[in-house]
């Protein structure tokens, strides 16, 4: 009898799952070129389907060239390794709602698309005036570097400014253990070349910042996402995670959780640290938000005193994302072998970056504009989480400072269809899912205060939700 249209459409499905499981593993060198591929009757066993499924999924890998067969010894990953691709490497998404291509959206769009989705605040919002004059009186300073390298650590001077504000938050950091660098993402690059090998497992928060993932992925790592509560990572779920993964590396936000706005509680925090400790564990700890709280929040590094925690940071939130400056804070014997890799990956750091940001540290400007920006935030927060209750969403935590709301969409909907409706109005918004590596915040989205001050992001808010939930009730009709 003719197998049925149903049945067809499933085999197909299970084809594709094999085929895509495949292609997983060669795109993250998990598979690399000339190794043999699983068994048919082991990926049958793996997978949970049928012999001539897994058969027919690999004429079609043969087919497109991604594997060859050779006869009597199985399949082999053939040619040479495809092209890094970050899109094959984590869950596939739809282009509307992948993060990268948000992200790439949201930097190229013009003034007229709405960005409460996007990670920064409105220029109006940072001290562009002076940052114009740092660099005017940087162009009449004869002793100003505008044409050299910069030192292999970095400008003295602000990494003993770096120095001094980390002590601020019980970090002991003397000048000797901060590297500077171009920006957060630049350090957290440094670390985990410095610290990771590929197929190294690494435990991040879920949901967390989603170019921590974007970049583990770039490094070849392995991802276990661990649920984040509103006083820090789920402890139970983190020992879990700790015994069965045998993880090298933590990568978390301490101070202002990216993107729940939470913080983490000093209990979570001395439990966290004594699991480390115990499972062998290095934490890289990401103080970007650092400047925005009015009270310092508990630091994994100021209670490790960076034995087993890295700290990073930078100014492109609070500052500059134009001028990038960044900073790596470790423990003294590790502090050469980062140098060694900054010079080998980028020759150093903008010393013409390092001494505009100097400048603003030192003349009161930075001091000043943190006062006015923090009373701007804290206003922004009252009135988004307003409007957004009134909406009909639930604020998952009420953060204590920074930017970032995370909040739970009515009646189930989806976030992704939220943000594809909202997309043709000229609003980016940032879906949940984007943020977590085992895809279960498909209800929630994030939004950034300092971006939600226009009546036209709660309307596209408004008509995407009814636009979401009509289809919704169509398609059950």
């Amino acid at each position: 009898m003719a197998e049925s249209d149903s049945n067809r459409a499933a085999s197909g499905t299970r084809v594709g799952t094999v085929m895509d499981s495949l292609r997983e593993r060669i795109a993250s060198r998990s598979l690399m070129p000339g190794a043999r591929v699983p068994s048919i009757r082991a990926m049958t066993e793996t997978l949970g389907v049928s012999k001539s499924t897994v058969v027919e999924a690999y004429d079609r890998l043969v087919a497109e060239g991604a594997i060859v067969a050779r006869r009597g010894s199985g399949f082999f990953v053939s040619g040479h390794a495809p092209p890094l691709a970050l899109a094959d490497l984590g869950p596939r998404l739809d282009r509307e709602v992948d993060p990268l291509w948000l992200t790439r959206q949201s930097l190229q769009a013009g003034s007229k698309v709405l960005k409460p989705g996007c990670g920064w605040m409105p220029p109006a919002w940072l001290p562009e005036d002076g940052v114009r004059r740092a660099l005017r009186a940087l162009a009449r300073d004869p002793q100003a570097s505008l044409a050299e390298y910069a030192s292999p650590y970095g400008l003295p001077a602000l990494r003993q400014q770096l120095a001094w504000r980390l002590a601020q938050h019980g970090v002991d950091a003397p000048p000797e253990q901060i590297v500077l660098t171009d920006g957060g993402t630049h350090a957290l690059d440094l670390v985990c070349r410095f610290l990771l090998e590929p197929g190294d497992t690494v435990l991040i928060d879920d949901p967390c910042y989603f170019n921590f993932q974007a970049l583990l992925r770039a490094h070849r790592a392995r991802i276990v996402g661990v649920p984040y509560t509103p006083s820090g990572p789920d402890l139970a779920a983190f020992e879990r995670a700790l015994i069965e993964h045998r993880p090298r590396l933590y990568v978390t936000n301490s101070a202002i959780h990216n993107p729940t706005g939470a913080t983490l509680a000093p209990a979570v925090a001395h439990r966290l640290l004594k699991l480390a400790g115990e499972h062998d564990l290095l934490i890289v700890e990401d103080d970007i938000f650092a400047d925005f709280e009015d009270e310092a929040a508990p630091r994994l590094a100021a209670f490790d005193g960076l034995a087993r925690v890295v700290s990073i940071g930078s100014f492109s939130k609070t500052l500059s994302a134009a001028a990038r400056s960044g900073y790596i804070a470790a423990r003294p014997e590790w502090v050469e072998s980062l140098i060694d890799l900054k010079l080998a990956t980028s020759f150093g750091n903008g010393e013409l970056n390092a001494s505009v940001v100097h400048r603003l540290l030192v003349d009161g400007t930075y001091r000043r504009h943190l006062e006015s920006m923090r009373a701007k935030l804290a206003d922004a927060m009252s009135e988004t989480i307003r409007r957004l209750g009134y909406a009909g969403l639930d604020i998952w935590t009420r953060p204590r400072a920074g930017m970032f709301v995370w909040a739970r969409l009515p009646e189930a909907l989806d976030a992704a269809d939220i943000a594809r409706h909202a997309l043709e109005a000229g609003v980016v918004f940032a879906p949940g899912n984007v943020f977590s590596a085992s895809q279960t915040s498909a209800g929630f989205l994030r939004f950034n205060v300092s971006q939600c001050n226009r009546p036209k992001v709660y309307e596209a808010l408004q008509r995407a939700m009814d636009a979401t939930a009509a289809s919704r009730q169509q398609a059950h009709v």
